[in-house]
């Protein structure tokens, strides 16, 4: 029998009783969560109010910052011919400047054809398209030769394609190789070539490199073998065999810098990537079309190219040792109708222009006007940012503290209504936008003076006279300056302080924060063990019912072996 069972043996309820006292007993559990979640409100408040404060005192530090005030803006006439950018160091200016010459970079291009001839010799009936060395892959399909159409496989060898053009054409036109300058020769014993149809699905004679001229002969316009980059050094058909000395530690130096290479393991693309990639400042490319390898200076200037094979042939196999140099050309120009200056770059900065804080980067020869003088854009964005975040922070604290009274009265208090904190810093922060800043000489001491005033009606804060603030910037800078960023009455530095002093690491409302915080700790603690309390409560009372039903199940009991033992009539329990 589970005397669990509310009244199982008693007949009463008292289940029902045991939860009513429980749920009188945690009323002041309740009260405990109620105050809780009214401290958690008041800790997120305060949260929100030093978020605030922070962005307000991010707008404030730029204000403080001297720096600010001799911020340096650069106009450019025409922007096609250059662009300027300048900085505090730059001293406010007219400067004409002339470009006559634009930097470029220095390169080297390496000796053409130094990739090895398609075929060895002359006899190319064994060289198979597929397998044929082409600066550009040939793909199988037609092509027209005097109006008549050459069908080709890439199985087919290249002496198969003579034929097959010599017959489409009747043995009109004949082809031949040459191994000794790698090219094919077409010829016709009767009239000009003509090469190409629209409707050509074939690129042997792109890749034949075989062009219409007009005559009845017609050759490759250049040697048809190139270097396989994606193959391994001593496999990608070089003219010269590549070796790295036989060890697989080749190396070569570009500028002086270090490229080592395994001709049995790297590719021609490898040892490309990893010059590019190098301190070596230049860019290597493999030019197809005229089988050469091309060395650019990624730095512009009248620089040169250092070039050395320490162990290998790299350098000499690729053709770059002999190369030839295009020397790259210096930047020219002059600034004021002044004497001729030079870059190696197109930049021209304080060191070859002598004009500090001044970058210019040229685009195009050309003369234009750049003008520097004061960024007061940049100060007077940096003032309306902080008018801005200020009324944000002065209307949150207005929405947080604000008390309403509806139509049928009815009484709504803010999170913070009656909170001397938030109070007094709305307060302080007024008194401080609001006054005369002490100790400064000249016109400018107060917000007011820059046209900035309160609204009237609330604590923030609204410009009124735009006008006021545009000349005050034109004509008083310092003044302004020093309004703001005076180290020791500047409106900035004060509003700096007091709102470090608030919501800085140790400021007065972090430390309200600390405190409402450890309260809802507390709370949680105390609820916790009320808990405790309420649920032994609980049990002792389930277990003296239980008791009660067990007492009263063994008294039915007895009462029910007395009848039956003396023929008595049934106990109405």
């Amino acid at each position: 029998m589970d005397l669990r069972l509310t009244g199982l043996a008693s007949g009463f309820d008292w289940e029902t009783l045991v939860n009513r006292l429980i749920e009188l007993e945690r009323v002041p559990q309740q009260r405990l969560r109620n105050e809780q979640s009214l401290l958690q409100q008041r800790n997120t408040a305060y949260g929100s109010l030093v978020t605030q404060l922070n962005v307000l005192r991010n707008r404030v530090e730029a204000l403080k910052d001297p720096s600010l005030y001799a911020s340096r803006t650069a106009r450019v006439t025409d922007a096609t011919v250059l662009t300027a950018a300048a900085t505090a160091a730059a001293l406010p200016g007219r400067y004409t400047v002339t470009i006559s010459q634009l930097a470029t970079a220095s390169s080297l291009a390496g000796t053409a054809n130094v990739g090895a001839p398609i075929s060895a010799t002359d006899d190319v009936s064994e060289l198979v398209l597929s397998q044929a060395g082409f600066a550009v892959p040939v793909t199988a399909g037609t092509f027209t030769v005097n109006g008549r159409q050459v069908t080709i496989e890439l199985t087919d060898t290249l002496q198969q394609v003579f034929d097959k053009i010599s017959a489409a054409t009747d043995g009109v036109v004949t082809a031949s190789y040459s191994s000794a300058t790698d090219q094919i020769t077409l010829h016709s014993s009767s009239g000009p070539i003509v090469l190409g149809s629209a409707a050509d699905t074939s690129n042997f004679l792109q890749a034949a490199r075989l062009y219409n001229n007009g005559t009845d002969t017609v050759t490759s316009a250049s040697a048809l073998g190139a270097v396989r980059l994606s193959a391994r050094l001593d496999q990608a058909r070089f003219a010269v065999p590549i070796s790295d000395g036989g060890s697989g530690t080749g190396e070569f130096k570009i500028n002086g810098v270090s490229i080592t290479y395994n001709a049995s393991t790297d590719t021609v693309a490898d040892v490309l990537a990893r010059i590019n990639s190098s301190a070596a400042g230049v860019a290597a490319t493999y030019d197809a079309v005229q089988d050469r390898f091309l060395l650019v200076n990624k730095a512009t200037g009248d620089l040169g190219i250092g070039l050395e094979d320490v162990t290998g042939n790299f350098l000499a196999a690729t053709g770059l040792l002999e190369g030839t140099l295009e020397r790259g050309r210096n930047l020219l120009y002059s600034i004021n109708g002044g004497p001729q200056l030079v870059s190696a770059s197109n930049t021209i900065t304080a060191e070859s222009s002598s004009l500090p804080g001044l970058t210019i980067t040229a685009l195009k020869e050309g003369t234009t006007t750049v003008e520097v003088s004061t960024d007061t854009a940049k100060i007077r964005t940096a003032i309306t940012d902080f008018i801005s975040e200020y009324n944000r922070l002065q209307s949150m604290i207005d929405t947080e503290t604000a008390v309403s009274t509806d139509a049928q009265g009815k009484v709504t208090a803010g999170v913070l209504a009656g909170d001397w904190q938030t109070h007094s810093l709305a307060t302080e922060l007024r008194r401080l936008v609001n006054g005369v800043v002490t100790g400064l000489d000249g016109p400018i001491r107060q917000l007011d003076h820059l046209g900035i005033v309160s609204n009237g009606n609330d604590n923030t804060l609204q410009l009124s006279d735009e006008t006021k603030l545009d000349a005050a910037l034109a004509s008083h800078l310092d003044e302004v300056c020093a309004l703001f960023s005076d180290s020791s009455n500047g409106l900035a530095v004060q509003l700096s302080a007091f709102l470090d002093a608030a919501a800085g690491e140790d400021g007065s409302l972090i430390r309200h924060q600390t405190s409402l915080q450890k309260q809802i700790s507390d709370i949680d603690t105390q609820i916790a063990e009320l808990e405790r309390v309420v649920q032994a409560n609980q049990q002792r009372l389930i277990d003296s019912f239980i008791a009660m039903e067990q007492a009263r199940a063994q008294i039915n009991q007895q009462i029910l072996f007395l009848q039956q033992r003396l023929g008595l009539q049934s106990y109405n329990a």
